[in-house]
């Protein structure tokens, strides 16, 4: 069924409600109208990385993760993965009546919102801080989710719009202020993307305002979004954002008001209670009838698209068994696959299993079934920690020492007692007795994450540095101290600065949040079963470096990202080491209509098969108005045998050649160089991978 035909539907039905019956089906738990065979609807449904919240299924690599494969199909394919079980989680629940939370086809994911500041929290659900790659990761996971069928398999949702990134504690009350050409360079694109290019169905607004408006009653928000973009589906507020109108922001008085204020500015669906007074806003004079019909219709027009009002679809057959069975869990285990970033590696990697008799595993997330999550998760019927990924994989050939007394130790992060300086005697012995050491340090979703979600009692959901809590800091310096071959895997989902221990490890694996089984994957890399691949998608600084950026609460693009960032990086976006040696060995360049198409060679002069990311940027030579770094305008993912070459083709459209100038115009200024390789065409790159990049003048 198609917008249209859904639309007349829609509005047929509508039309046949009284005031009180529409106005009720614009709560996110919205109830049945009996009279019309209207079924209760519960919007509030969650997939972030696999369906969340609602029992078992297969869970992906955090958002974070997926945004370092660089991989668009295999995205989009993970959200059609996610419909798949969320269907088939739909057509059981319906069956025996259950219609409650987390039960429906409307995924509120994916967010899309720009990772601007290393300390925020929910960073770890973006797929990372450049927009070019988010926007691309985020069509992919929206049409993916939402199929090409004749029938909507599921609704996707580009959040949190527009302009946020925390900081978490402020976020109720706290207004936003970009310039244009940062809301048009930075923090817009992906969600235009996504509304022109996936069609997306949903589109949440924010908790916080944007240069002075409530994001979910934003008149510039709404006339960018609906006249600008086209945007034809349903806007929905964050949950409980527009109470956040009186209580927090202090623009209305009272909920009536904001009730009306929110549906006048274009807010179709109220997650949260506020839009119990919309009669009463009506009845006050301060919201039109008409205006709580067209939101209901907009609404209705979502499920007749999803055939979920009676009329049946082809998905309707979906059956239970799908949910987690094999061929999603290999997905998921590609995409931890990929996902994974060696940051560091002076030849102790690949572990050589011929040489070691005992290996040991020490740390807080080594054993961690938390650490392998990230935060909007689902529950998996099976985790393979860190731990037991190696212990399987090395059982019969050597043996693996553990820490097991190393949990997560004292996370406020204040000085160490005697007592707990003591529990690293273990560790220490542990390294003593092993050929080598696996170190396995990091975060998980109680360090950072969503306010009021990581149980934090002092209400800190952002970090407060780079650093990692100082019992992990004291247990890296006595392991180290030990002087065996050593392997930090680090398991975080966003920038860690692991300072002198990085210097002094052999080796650095970030692994992310990878996923329900994800320890056997890092297993896999450790031992060389297979070559790392990942490339970050965000830049990792050196802690000291926060002082010269911008306050958090600076919305400004100014030392931020590496788009913008004035100093060295600890590593920077883009990089990732493999067991491979690949190089760019030449590059063509052929202009067709409004675009440039590229052909790469690489060579792979290692000899370990491998997989690479071929990186194009663009830099405005003259142009005051580019970025002070050369910016992404395209990649692509391509394997490479050992001792073999294989080719690359990325088409660079015209637009991204363009610059934002301070009006937020796309123009053509200055004169545009490419660079492609492996990395960023910067000092920093070069210095980790002794690679350039080739130049291609336009």
């Amino acid at each position: 069924m198609n917008r249209e035909q859904a639309r007349q539907k829609a509005q047929a039905l509508v039309d046949q409600m009284t005031l009180e019956e529409a106005a009720s089906q614009l709560i996110y738990n919205a109830p049945a109208i009996p009279r019309l065979n209207v079924p209760e609807y519960n919007w509030w449904n969650e997939a972030l990385h696999g369906v969340a919240r609602a029992g078992a299924a297969t869970m992906f690599p955090q958002s974070i993760g997926l945004g370092a494969t660089f991989d668009p199909e295999l995205v989009r394919e993970l959200g059609d993965i996610a419909s798949t079980e969320g269907r088939a989680k739909y057509n059981a629940a319906s069956a025996h009546g259950d219609r409650d939370i987390y039960k429906g086809l409307t995924f509120w994911s994916p967010n899309v919102n720009i990772f601007r500041d290393p300390r925020w929290g929910r960073g770890q659900e973006t797929f990372g801080e450049d927009p070019y790659l988010t926007s691309r990761m985020g069509v992919a996971y929206a049409k993916g989710l939402q199929g090409d069928g004749d029938t909507m398999k599921a609704a996707a949702c580009a959040k949190h719009f527009a302009v946020h990134s925390g900081p978490e504690a402020l976020r109720h009350e706290f207004n936003a202020e970009a310039s244009e050409k940062d809301m048009q360079e930075t923090y817009l694109p992906a969600f235009e993307a996504l509304v022109k290019e996936a069609r997306v169905e949903s589109v949440m607004g924010a908790y916080n305002r944007t240069n002075g408006e409530p994001c979910c009653g934003s008149r510039d928000l709404q006339k960018r979004l609906r006249e600008d973009w086209g945007f034809e589906g349903h806007f929905v507020s964050d949950c409980w954002a527009i109470r956040d109108f009186h209580d927090g922001h202090h623009v209305t008085d009272n909920a009536v008001d904001s009730a009306a204020m929110a549906l006048n500015l274009g807010c179709d669906l109220n997650c949260g209670c506020t839009y119990e007074k919309v009669v009463a806003a009506v009845m006050s004079g301060k919201l039109s009838e008409e205006t709580v019909r067209r939101s209901a219709v907009r609404l209705f027009t979502t499920r007749y698209m999803l055939g979920i009002m009676g009329e049946g679809s082809e998905y309707d057959r979906i059956p239970y068994t799908v949910v987690e069975c094999h061929e999603h869990l290999k997905k998921a285990e590609r995409a931890a696959r990929e996902s994974m970033v060696l940051l560091k590696n002076d030849g102790l990697l690949p572990l050589d299993e011929k040489k070691i008799r005992t290996l040991g595993v020490i740390g807080p997330n080594a054993d961690s079934r938390r650490a392998l999550m990230g935060n909007y998760h689902g529950t998996a019927s099976r985790y393979i920690t860190v731990q037991e990924g190696l212990q399987d994989a090395l059982e019969g050939k050597a043996r693996v020492l553990c820490s097991v007394g190393s949990g997560l130790w004292n996370p406020k992060d204040e000085p160490l007692s005697q007592y707990e300086d003591d529990r690293f005697s273990e560790a220490v012995t542990v390294a003593e007795n092993s050929d080598a050491v696996v170190l396995v340090v990091g975060l998980d979703e109680t360090m950072e994450g969503e306010q009021q979600d990581t149980g934090n009692p002092e209400g800190s959901d952002d970090k407060l540095s780079l650093l990692l809590p100082r019992a992990q800091r004291r247990l890296m310096d006595r392991v180290l101290a030990v002087g065996k071959p050593t392997v930090i895997v680090l398991m975080a989902g966003s920038a860690i600065d692991l300072q002198e221990a990085g210097d002094r490890a052999d080796a650095v694996l970030l692994s992310w949040y990878p996923g329900a089984q994800g320890g056997r994957t890092v297993a896999d890399i450790l031992l060389g079963h297979i070559s790392p691949s990942g490339k970050l998608p965000v830049t990792f600084y050196h802690d000291e470096q926060l002082k010269d950026m911008p306050a958090f609460t600076d919305y400004r693009m100014v030392n931020r990202t590496y788009r913008y960032f004035e100093g060295k990086p600890l590593y920077p976006f883009g990089f990732g080491l493999t067991y491979g040696d690949v190089r760019v060995q030449d590059v063509a360049c052929e202009k067709t209509g409004d675009a440039c198409v590229l052909c790469a060679e690489l060579m792979n002069r290692g000899a370990r098969d491998t997989e690479e990311v071929v990186q194009v940027y663009c830099q405005n030579e003259g142009s005051a108005d580019a970025p002070l770094n050369a910016r992404l305008v395209g990649f692509a993912r391509v394997f490479v045998p050992a001792g073999k070459t294989a080719r690359a083709t990325i088409t660079v459209p015209e637009k991204a050649l363009m610059v934002i100038n301070q009006k937020g115009e796309a123009v053509m200024e200055g004169r545009p160089v490419l660079f492609v390789g492996l990395g960023q065409p910067d000092e920093r790159t070069r210095e980790l991978t002794g690679k350039t990049c080739a130049r291609v003048e336009l």
